[in-house]
């Protein structure tokens, strides 16, 4: 699904890369039995086009994902140094487990927010959904 997006938006999906680069430990939202959300941490692994993500069989976010796929992952956050930011971005999908512990996650919208080049700068967020393609909004 990853593949779609470098497709439509390769400058998005660079963006989007990089932003989950800057570090290992990114932030996962699950769903309880109860339907409360559950937050968690992941590894993200990009790979030819796809989001992975790996977990201990029998941990919680496991169990959560086997019995209500829906899924949003969170990039690592960097403060701004100065005027440069990596930003960040999100996923929100569908994860399928493709073998024990290893779940690919058919990815449904991404979102990165970063800053403008102009002068004074401005938030710039940018939402890509398979079929609509990419929205672009601005904060001042």
């Amino acid at each position: 699904m990853l593949s779609e997006l470098e497709a439509d938006d390769p400058e998005l999906a660079a963006d989007v890369r990089a932003a989950f680069e800057v570090g290992k430990h990114c932030t996962m939202a699950t769903l309880r039995a109860d339907g409360a959300p559950r937050i968690s941490g992941t590894e993200v692994e990009l790979t030819d086009g796809q989001v992975f993500i790996g977990t201990p069989e029998d941990a919680r976010k496991a169990l959560d994902l086997r019995r209500d796929p829906r899924v949003a992952i969170h990039s690592p956050t960097r403060d701004p140094v100065g005027d440069v930011w990596a930003g960040e971005a999100k996923f929100s999908g569908v994860a399928v487990e493709v073998s024990p512990g290893r779940f690919r996650i058919d990815v449904t919208s991404v979102v990165h927010t970063g800053l403008t080049d102009e002068t004074p700068q401005r938030l710039r967020i940018r939402l890509w959904r398979p079929v609509r393609g990419v929205e672009t909004m601005f904060r001042a």
